[in-house]
């Protein structure tokens, strides 16, 4: 067992869940915890599993409605439903939409609304304080890092898809077993697994000035690369299982750090409820275009991201992802996602809005996205 404590407390450990929930449960006084979780988990037997592992005066409720992307409108549904059953905790149980959408319960149960007021772009960093409920983060996925995070991405009531970010929104601990994972299709672990080296690579290529964060993304990236493949083809392999879980981890203890323009990309067109698109998957068809944008700015990092996926320096970093991503069966292409021109028109303006615009490398205006975006059509 590794009990690591570097923004929030984390046990990662193959089998732990058990003993780390009720732990920990029992350590944060949480009596009448909201499980926050998904239909999908609710049958699967994964939630029964964690609900089991409860202290036995713990009266747990099971909140199972977290759409594929958390909304504000599924946030407010879990919020009614805290304050009904009196809850004083909450746990995320999930991939990084049920982890998200706990994220904002919390603030629901412990500011009010609307979300639009906290969000990051529209000032509302410093309106969230330290009297959000406790959370535990149990990751199902390996890929968005949402246990270890600082923020939440919600599609709210007006259509934008926005973060909220907060020092406060870390949850009080993260639970990271493998063993949860293994049940994960190709696809999505594929999918989720592109998330995870996209945060690798963003957040290395960040403008901000970050030496620890740099370097965890080096060693996630590097966990990543070596893995994935695997992962998606053998997905009983509890190593690369473990590895892409890590990787996932450091990906979100990096990204503090900021990430870029492939994220702005994403939560605009993710924004767009009518095309449903998976936000890993989404980040690999984007990720080559980005890096060929920014390139001008950061070409002399491309070298250690290189050497940390086990590339030649004569290599064309763009066209290698591009290839990892075809090779674990992603789509090479927007098109190929549902994605359409009039998708694009109403993303671009989003993607620089939103608040991981302004941590790309180089500048990054609506039409620069339109364009990027065309391209990856």
């Amino acid at each position: 067992m590794a009990l690591i404590n570097y923004l929030t407390r984390i046990h990662f450990a193959d089998g732990i869940l058990e003993d780390a929930l009720r732990v920990e449960v029992e350590d944060l006084s949480i009596k009448r915890p909201l499980l926050v979780t998904d239909k999908g988990l609710s049958v699967s037997g994964l939630v029964e599993r964690a609900l089991s592992a409860l202290p036995s005066a713990t009266i747990a409720t099971l909140f199972d409605e977290t759409p594929s992307n958390p909304t504000e409108s599924s946030a407010l549904l879990g919020a009614d439903l805290y304050r009904g059953e009196q809850c004083d905790g909450l746990i995320g149980f999930g991939g990084g939409s049920s982890l998200d959408l706990a994220k904002a319960i919390g603030i629901l149960v412990s500011h009010g609304g609307p979300l639009a007021d906290f969000a990051a772009i529209e000032g509302g960093v410093a309106r969230i304080k330290d009297i959000v409920p406790p959370m535990i983060a149990i990751p199902t996925t390996a890929g968005t890092g949402s246990e270890v995070g600082r923020g939440a991405v919600i599609t709210l009531k007006d259509g934008r898809k926005l973060g909220l970010l907060s020092p406060f929104l870390v949850p009080k601990v993260a639970i990271c077993d493998p063993t949860l994972t293994l049940g994960l299709s190709a696809q999505l672990t594929a999918g989720t697994g592109m998330d995870a080296l996209t945060h690798c690579i963003e957040t290395y290529i960040a403008t901000a000035y970050n030496p620890p964060a740099d370097g965890i993304a080096l060693d996630g990236l590097r966990r990543a690369a070596a893995n994935i493949e695997r992962a998606v083809e053998k997905g009983d392999d509890l190593i690369a299982r473990r590895e892409m879980m890590a990787a996932a981890m450091n990906g979100a203890l990096a990204f503090q750090k900021g990430l870029g323009g492939v994220h702005a990309m994403s939560h605009g067109l993710g924004a767009q409820t009518s095309y449903q698109l998976h936000h890993g998957t989404l980040n690999a068809v984007l990720l080559p275009h980005m890096l060929v944008f920014n390139a001008p700015a950061v070409n002399h990092r491309y070298a250690d991201l290189k050497e940390a996926m086990g590339m030649p320096q004569a290599a064309d970093l763009p066209a290698a992802i591009a290839a990892l991503s075809e090779r674990i069966g992603l789509p090479s292409s927007l098109s190929a996602m549902g994605v359409d021109a009039s998708a694009i028109e109403l993303a671009a303006p989003l993607a620089e809005k939103d608040h991981t615009n302004g941590t790309n490398p180089r500048r990054a205006t609506a039409s620069d996205y339109r364009r990027l975006m065309t391209e990856a059509l």
